[in-house]
């Protein structure tokens, strides 16, 4: 292999298990649409959430290897066989150790680090647990075996970091590539939905605004990305050009607006695009005081012009450490060839960031 230069980056494919249902097209229509994923969550102190709907691990993925899969890993094996089905050949296959996957979460399953918890402090004996469950317990239980279930044998990465975690993930496989350490990623971020996710959530939320502002969600959105080049020899059509990504971190809250003003305006520069030439963006939408301040930043770099803005997590929930990915797939969803889309995210733990793409060929 030999480091990535002169070439640039694409995303050719890409596919989500969302509340909407498996696959991108199911996610791309729900979002054209504008509607509503979530219902009555039944457990847990939010009263609705977007959910997969009919997850069955074992209807999905059959019952071989399932007996003691999380939810959270089944999703991702699940949303990276769609990916690999659909993006054609020069992957697993046929090429397996030239495939990376980069793979972004909250904290794995919050249900099976619990669970497995709970069975070690109440049953008589502290090593009283089912010693098959323990892998769910650890952050790359995902990555792990979606890369082991479908063969992936190229850099294997987990990567944590909030909201902001699903433009991590595809910046972090951009290094991968860039470097020469695999020829292709599938890069994204999935988490799981629970009652015991819901309840961390609530009492992590020190902000009433966005305590109430509920509901949250859960799903994986995963993308091809490799260059250029290599895509077109396959005869993948490139869904969309990464520009470029910044990140900034700010020590106070009050200073999250400044921090989406930089790391906008500094990919804007290394893109060589004007605020003008944005035809998309799709903010994290936080809701409360960090969202109000996402809004303003934005305001003060786009000034009177106002390109249209995708508000996502209010169809299908906080998806938290996978919302930023369901929101490059949501501009992959709605922006037409040409247009540049913006993603933007900002993270109460003190952390902004965004990345740019331009859709299509060109």
């Amino acid at each position: 292999m030999t480091t990535v230069t002169g070439d640039s980056l694409v995303v050719s494919g890409w596919s989500a298990g969302s509340p909407y249902g498996l696959g991108a097209e199911a996610f791309a229509d729900g979002v054209r649409e504008n509607r509503d994923a979530t219902s009555a969550s039944g457990q847990g102190p939010y009263e609705r959430a977007g959910t997969i709907p009919d997850f069955d691990i074992r209807g999905i993925l059959g019952r071989k290897g399932t007996r003691s899969m999380d939810r959270a890993t089944a999703i991702a094996v699940a949303t990276a066989g769609m990916l690999l089905q659909t993006a054609g050949p020069g992957l697993a296959q046929d090429r397996p150790e030239d495939i990376g996957m980069v793979l972004g979460t909250g904290h794995g399953s919050v249900q099976s680090i619990m669970d497995f918890t709970r069975d070690a402090l109440t049953g008589e004996k502290p090593f009283h647990v089912d010693p098959a469950l323990f892998p769910n317990t650890v952050m790359n239980r995902a990555a792990g075996q979606s890369a082991i279930w479908h063969t992936l044998r190229g850099p294997n990465t987990t990567v944590a970091g909030g909201a902001l975690t699903g433009l991590l993930a595809l910046n972090y496989a951009s290094r991968l590539l860039r470097q020469g350490h695999c020829e292709a990623v599938l890069c994204g971020a999935v988490e799981e939905y629970s009652a015991e996710r819901a309840w961390l959530e609530y009492h992590g939320r020190r902000d009433e605004t966005r305590r109430s502002a509920g509901p949250l969600g859960e799903g994986c959105a995963l993308f091809l990305l490799e260059p250029r080049r290599r895509a077109e020899s396959y005869g993948r059509t490139p869904v969309a050009t990464l520009l470029g990504s910044r990140f900034i971190g700010f020590p106070e809250p009050e200073q999250a607006q400044h921090a989406v003003v930089r790391a906008v305006t500094e990919a804007l520069k290394e893109a060589d695009a004007r605020p003008e030439d944005v035809a998309l963006i799709v903010p994290s939408d936080n809701g409360g005081n960090l969202g109000g301040r996402e809004e303003v930043a934005l305001t003060e770099v786009f000034g009177p012009y106002r390109p249209p803005r995708l508000r996502l997590r209010r169809l299908i929930g906080d998806a938290s450490a996978a919302a930023a990915a369901f929101q490059v797939a949501a501009a992959l969803s709605v922006a037409a060839p040409g247009e540049l889309a913006l993603v933007t995210s900002v993270a109460p733990d003190g952390q902004a960031g965004c990345t740019l793409l331009r859709l299509g060929r060109t």
